[in-house]
């Protein structure tokens, strides 16, 4: 039997990761593909981490400054996998997430001279391709968004819960392992208001900072980690119920 505390751990961000992708492979992971040159557009560039470029890379970034047209096409066949399944996950919208993946390649393009190389360029290309999605998202006619509330715990005057979690059948590590569990999440996520469906994936999920998110989303860092945790919150109350029916158990 698992209980509520054993939930929270089976929520923790890199049980989400595990659960999001599989094992070992990078945030942005995916089969690459290839993408047609895009047209120019402009894309304001992230500041690039602190972790050094490779050698291959740096014979890369040389290449694409010379304007290698071999370069660029090897840029985008390696890359376009990985920067689309980074956009897909915070559109939802196949046709945005390539629209955004060109912009990024845009700005990749754009912006190549200003790279000092002093970062890996991968980890560069990442922090562009969330950018994009998000300025994508931004770009969307705003729509009334589902109240979190709901989906938060209440507690009594004394700070208790006032509702019990049921325990859940299985072990966390036993749930997690399975991909109807995996194709659970990713769907509970998607349930989630974007507002705190995006914190959560760029923190938890493409592992940025929280000051990077809170960047990112131009709010504060404080703001950012509230969304997260009611996030968690949320997706708590989702699965729990979730699994908890699949379990022939009552929920509440």
């Amino acid at each position: 039997m698992v209980t509520g505390t054993i939930l929270d751990v089976f929520l923790h961000a890199a049980v989400l990761r595990g659960v999001l992708r599989p094992r070992g492979a990078s945030p942005c992971y995916a089969a690459p593909s290839a993408m047609t040159p895009p047209e120019a557009s402009s894309q304001p560039l992230p500041p690039a981490p602190a972790e050094r470029a490779s050698a291959e890379e740096q014979e890369l970034l040389a290449a694409l400054r010379r304007g290698d047209d071999a370069a660029y096409e090897s840029l985008v066949r390696a890359e376009t996998g990985r920067m689309l399944a980074v956009a897909r996950r915070i559109l939802r919208n196949e046709e945005d997430a390539r629209e955004a993946v060109q912009d990024a390649f845009v700005s990749v393009f754009k912006g190549i001279g200003g790279f000092a190389g002093g970062a890996r360029f991968s980890t560069w290309l990442h922090r562009i391709a969330i950018n994009a999605a998000l300025m994508k998202l931004r770009s969307r006619k705003h729509v009334q968004e589902r109240p979190i509330d709901d989906l938060l715990p209440r507690f009594d005057d004394a700070g208790h819960e006032l509702e019990s979690h049921a325990p859940w059948s299985e072990s966390a590590e036993e749930l997690v392992s399975k991909e109807e569990t995996r194709v659970l999440v990713r769907h509970l996520i998607d349930e989630l208001p974007d507002t705190y469906r995006v914190a959560l994936l760029l923190r938890d999920i493409e592992e940025l900072s929280t000051d990077e998110v809170a960047r990112q989303l131009e709010v504060t860092p404080n703001a950012i980690k509230i969304r997260i945790h009611r996030a968690r919150q949320a997706l708590r109350t989702l699965l729990d119920a979730r699994v908890g029916s699949r379990s022939g158990r009552d929920p509440t």
